[in-house]
Order: structure tokens, then C-alpha cells, then sequence
């Protein structure tokens, strides 16, 4: 695993997602206040992703997500029942606890990669090789490219209908450092 995240990290984290972000369930609210209140809770949570792979994880939604609202998970066992789940963590406090967030911008946000931590249960084959990882990130940077010179071939049309030379001249300069 990566190095750890400290007890406040995660408290801080909880709080600013939460004061950001309205959970699909209310009792997945509870529970996050609960980890809150919580010290050796707090020691032995981790944000993950893939949590259903963990021994003890716990998948929450958010309102803009569309993923599922909440899931628990337990050795084999998969529960949707929060109040179930909640006795499970209040009754083994020592256990590691692997909490998976679904909600918007989840991968854009740095408070979330802050705490984010790599989890140790994912299988390996659901793993992305590092050639399949570059392929992807070619494939994304070629995308990007492709999309910005279809908007700027739009934007030359535009300024030749208007006679705009000026813009015409701007806009194909940047056509040619793009290529």
C-alpha cells in the first residue's frame, strides 16, 4: 500500500465531502459522521477504489453519481442494508474498513486522490498492464487533438463566411502548431 494518510487527512476529507456532496442515502451520512467520531475507526479506514474486493468495504453514491446509492461488502457477503452494515462497523472497530466513493469529478478532485489509496485486493487481471495504460493515454491524447482540430476547422469556416480575415489568420495559426 501506499504510505499511510494520516487521522486528520481523512477528517478533513470527510468533512469537506460532505459539506460538498449529498449522499443518496441518508444513512450513508450517518455512517460517515459516525467514522468521524471515531478515532480508531478513522485509523483503520481506507478510500479505495473497487472496494467490493475488500474483506470489509462499503460502496457510497452520491446524488450526481449513477452508480448504485450504497453497498456493503463482507468476506462473500454483498448487503444494501446500511443499518446492517453500521452494526458491522460498530461492533469491529479494529477491522480495516475500505470505503469506495462514487460521485462526480471523483477523479479530478485532489482532496479525494489525497486520501485515495491503492487497494490491495483488487485482482490483477482487472489491473491495467503499463502498455495498456500508455495505449489509453495515447488514445486519449489523440482524441483530445482530433476534437480541438474539428473545433478550429469549424471556427476557420465561420470566419471565411464572416470575411474575417484577421480571426482566419488566428485561428490558422493554431491549426498549424497543432499538426
Amino acid at each position: 500500500m501506499a504510505p499511510s494518510i494520516s487521522a486528520d487527512e481523512k477528517k478533513d476529507f470527510i468533512k469537506w465531502f460532505l459539506q460538498h456532496y449529498q449522499l443518496k442515502k441518508r444513512e450513508s451520512v450517518w455512517i460517515m459522521n459516525y467514522l468521524l467520531s471515531h478515532e480508531q475507526l478513522i485509523e483503520n479506514l481506507h478510500f479505495v477504489e473497487d472496494a467490493r474486493y475488500c474483506p470489509r468495504g462499503i460502496v457510497m453514491s452520491t446524488a450526481c453519481s449513477e452508480e448504485v446509492p450504497f453497498r456493503f461488502y463482507k468476506g462473500q457477503v454483498m448487503t444494501t442494508d446500511a443499518e446492517k452494515s453500521f452494526h458491522d462497523i460498530r461492533l469491529h472497530r479494529e477491522e480495516d474498513l475500505y470505503v469506495q466513493l462514487n460521485f462526480d469529478s471523483a477523479y479530478s478532485s485532489y482532496q479525494y486522490a489525497a486520501v485515495l489509496e491503492d487497494n490491495p485486493y483488487t485482482p490483477k487481471e482487472s489491473q491495467l498492464s503499463k502498455k495498456e495504460k500508455e495505449l489509453a493515454e495515447q488514445f486519449l491524447t489523440d482524441s483530445i487533438s482530433a476534437n480541438q482540430r474539428t473545433q478550429l476547422m469549424k471556427e476557420i469556416d465561420e470566419a471565411l463566411d464572416r470575411h474575417d480575415e484577421d480571426r482566419f489568420r488566428q485561428l490558422t495559426e493554431r491549426l498549424k502548431s497543432l499538426t
